[in-house]
Parts: structure tokens; sequence; C-alpha cells
């Protein structure tokens, strides 16, 4: 996750050096395509690597994840054209597809006294990607123009590479730490013969499982609550950046201290406040209050004080990150618990609820590129504030979505 966070600060600024030597002048579309991308193959690869887990076991699946993190992080700091950074996007996202495996394999471990505290693990690693990934991304981007060590090296010719690489690294050491000290969670499976390693099949499969969990009373409730919620905030992963850069100046270092504030914060709630305040206000509480805190946070960026910069946008940042802290391990939780009170394979159900959150990810980068490439010049009602209050609109959605919801005796 901190290799993933290294390219969120320069991903917009490499997007518009490689469109601008191709002559392409659709900024946000390109840059809604390149997260499309990866989400894309995420929406494809996350019930595949669920499916395989169920059948041979989180360990291996998760061990090839981290490899196919560290090429291809190294390949889309060496792109040197839009097309060949799409590429490395999409198979990236197809190995990082399997956290879907890392919620399998808590759950595995976990009963509903510690599931809400745990999936907070994942959230937390969320925000310590946010908070020492783009740090580092910001400030080994362009090394060439801050030391003179990396002067007419190839670093100076692909001033992405070196955070890219140091991703790469990173993963290198999370796979060592995983062969030497990760079990092996899934002891017995009941689903060795319904696996297939065709793709296409595979792809029936996605379609099969996600239709299968959305008929679920409970699970196809939660899964369309989860889904616009991560529609409504990805739309603003596409224009956030443009809108800094480009609204209010900021340059990559000092976008990456945003999302520093964005991850030290989600790192607080999910790693040490999500266990205490499960057990106090209960889950379904929690993921309420998330989805409209965030939703507020999102509406007010366009609108925060030029005059006091920093103070607003730092308030406007902690709303977004307390709501996605509050609401992802409490849905996490729900999920799983539902899960198994109704005997469901959690690799298949955790599969499934991935391929809705990549489907989102797939619409809400692109539709936030498309909608600021029609608004960033107007000004009015339809203006760069739209793509911002269109993020709002659809917290509110999944909030209205909620109260179908209903608390049961072990989440009380």
């Amino acid at each position: 996750m901190i290799g993933f966070g290294i390219i969120i600060p320069f991903l917009t600024y490499f997007i518009e050096d490689l469109a601008s030597a191709e002559g392409v002048l659709e900024i946000g579309l390109w840059v809604g395509l390149m997260m499309m991308s990866y989400s894309m193959a995420q929406f494809l690869f996350s019930p595949f690597w669920g499916s395989l887990s169920d059948r041979i076991g989180r360990r291996p699946v998760i061990l090839t994840g981290l490899v196919g993190n560290t090429v291809f992080f190294t390949v889309f700091g060496l792109s040197n054209s839009l097309f060949m950074a799409l590429v490395a996007r999409f198979m990236a996202g197809a190995f990082n597809a399997n956290i879907a495996v890392a919620k399998a394999y808590i759950g595995d471990v976990s009963d509903h006294t510690n599931l809400a505290k745990r999936m907070g693990l994942i959230g937390a690693s969320f925000g310590i990607g946010f908070t020492f990934g783009p740090f580092i991304g910001g400030e080994f981007s362009n090394p060439a123009d801050k030391w003179d060590f990396f002067v007419g090296t190839i670093f100076e010719t692909y001033p992405y590479l070196l955070p890219c690489v140091i991703a790469s690294v990173l993963s290198s050491v999370s796979f060592i730490f995983a062969i030497k000290w990760l079990p092996e969670s899934r002891l017995e499976s009941s689903s060795k013969d319904s696996t297939s390693l065709n793709p296409m099949k595979q792809i029936r499969f996605m379609f099969r499982d996600l239709r299968d969990v959305a008929r679920m009373p409970t699970l196809g409730t939660l899964i369309a609550i989860n889904l616009i919620f991560v529609y409504g905030f990805t739309i603003m992963h596409a224009v956030f950046v443009l809108f800094t850069e480009g609204q209010l100046g900021f340059t990559v270092a000092e976008n990456g201290r945003v999302f520093a504030i964005i991850g030290i914060n989600g790192m607080i709630i999910q790693g040490a406040l999500i266990g205490p305040l499960t057990k106090r206000f209960g889950s379904i509480n929690l993921m309420r209050f998330g989805t409209l805190v965030c939703g507020l946070g999102l509406a007010l960026i366009p609108h925060v004080s030029q005059e006091w910069l920093w103070l607003t946008m730092g308030m406007v940042v902690i709303l977004i990150s307390t709501g996605s802290g509050l609401f992802q391990p409490s849905f996490n939780a729900i999920l799983a618990q539902r899960s198994k009170e109704n005997n469901h394979e959690m690799g298949t159900v955790m599969g499934a609820q991935e391929s809705a959150s990549a489907f989102a990810r797939i619409l809400g980068p692109l539709t936030g590129g498309i909608v600021w490439d029609l608004t960033f010049v107007k000004t009015g009602w339809i203006s760069p504030a739209t793509t911002f209050h269109l993020c709002g609109i659809m917290m509110l959605l999944a909030l209205i979505l909620q109260f179908k919801t209903s608390k049961e005796p072990s989440e009380s």
C-alpha cells in the first residue's frame, strides 16, 4: 500500500507530460482512463483470485500479487507513451486484485468479537500507504532536478521512475516477509471442483457470483451501498490533483503533503480507534456516520478558502478521511459477519464485493475525468465544483440506502 500511495501525487503530472509529448489535449479523460484501466483489471481478476484462494489457499495468491506489483510498478515508471503506461497500470491492477484474498484471510482467522478491529488493519495499511507513499512519491519525483547524482542517468530521462523503483523494492521486501512469516489460513476447501483457470469461464463465474450475491437479501443491499460509496469517492480521484494544480497552484510535493494528512488521520482511525468505536456505537452506525461525513468533505473541496488555504484544505481532507476510515472497516466487518452467519464462501463473497468495488472504480474516475473536461473552463452552476458536488450526491444516495440495512444481534 505504500507502493500504491507513491504514485498518487505525480500520476496526473506524469500523464500530462506523456499527453503533451503526443499532442493530446484531453488530460482529464486520460487521467480517468489511466485509473479506469487499473480498476478494470481489478474488476476482472478479483473473482479469479478469490475463487482460486478458496481452492489452493490464500498464501500463494497473496505471494503472486506481490511479484506482479514488483514488476509492473517499474514498468510503469519506464513508460514513454500513454499506451505503455495504460498497459502497465492494467497489469498492476490485475495483480493487485487480490485485496479480496487478504480480507478473506482475516475472515478465516477472526470471529465477530475481533473482526471489525482486524478489518481495520487493512484500512490502516491504506492509511500508512497514504501517509508515507505520497511523501516519498513527491520527494523522489524528478530527482535530477534536486540532486546532481541523478543528472545524466536513466532517472533524468524517466523523471518518475525512481519512486516507482522504490515501490517495487517495497513489494519485494513484502514478498520476503510473506515467504518467511505468512502461514496458510485456509485449511480445507469445499470448492475445488468449481474453480477453473480458464479466463473466459472466470469472467462468467464473476458475473454469476455478482448475480448470486446481489440476489441475497442482506448481502445484495450491502454490495449496492459499497458500489455507490466507492463510485462517489473515486469520481474525486481523477480530478483532485487537477483541481489543486490548476485552481490552487499546488506542486507535486504539496499534493503529497495533502495525501499525508489523509493517511495519518485514516491510520489513526482504522488502526487505533475503530475497535473501541465499534464496541460503543456498532458497525452499522459507524458506517452511516462515515458516509455522511465523507460526503460533506467531498462536496466542500472546491470551496476551500484561498486566504486560509491549508487550514480549510486540512479540515476538508480530515472530514473525507474520517468518513472513509469509519465506513470501510465497518462495511467489511458487516459483510464478513453476514457471510459467516449465512454459511457463504468467504472468498467468493469478498471476491464479488471487490469486483463490484472495482466496477465502481472504473466508472468513477472516467466520470470524473469527462465531467472535468466538460466543466473546468465554465462558471456558475456548471463549473469545476460540479464534479465534487456529484461526489456528495452519490454519498447521500449511499446513506439513504443504508437505512434498509437493519441491525442484527451479533452487532448490537
